[in-house]
């Protein structure tokens, strides 16, 4: 092809021939719009740790997939967070039948040393009140 062919070729058809790549369209919820308002948080101020610590602490008998769909992640990443949370000394596994019931240290202090004049039962007494915490 010459230069002058070239110029005269469309530009569009080089993009035509370059697939585009697949890209799900947007989709509206019920009454919210496709874009997220400042006001609507990306983040938590409480860890995943936190809320599994806090659905554990509401009912130490539950699974960990039901602690999983309320925390809104995989069964396999509460998996992690309770080993981590036993390891730490937060909570003991006792085997029950076929489940497991989650006994939590409401003794133990938080890490960071922000944080470490306060005990897992002060933070999750605020979050699911005093009254309901399993002992």
């Amino acid at each position: 092809m010459n230069i002058k062919a070239r110029l005269e070729k469309p530009v569009n058809s080089v993009a035509k021939s370059v697939p585009k790549p697949s890209v799900k369209p947007r989709t509206k919820a019920a009454g919210k719009s496709a874009v997220s308002a400042p006001s609507e948080a990306t983040w938590t101020f409480l860890s995943n740790h936190t809320h599994v610590l806090v659905c554990l602490a509401a009912n130490a008998e539950q699974t960990l997939r039901d602690v999983s769909l309320q925390v809104g992640i995989t069964e396999r990443a509460v998996q992690r967070i309770v080993a981590d949370l036993e390891a730490a000394g937060v909570l003991t596994r006792e085997r029950e039948g076929r489940r497991n019931r989650y006994v939590l240290d409401l003794d133990v202090h938080l890490r960071h040393a922000l944080e470490r004049h306060c005990r897992i039962g002060d933070i999750l007494g605020l979050v699911i009140g005093e009254q309901s915490l399993n002992t």
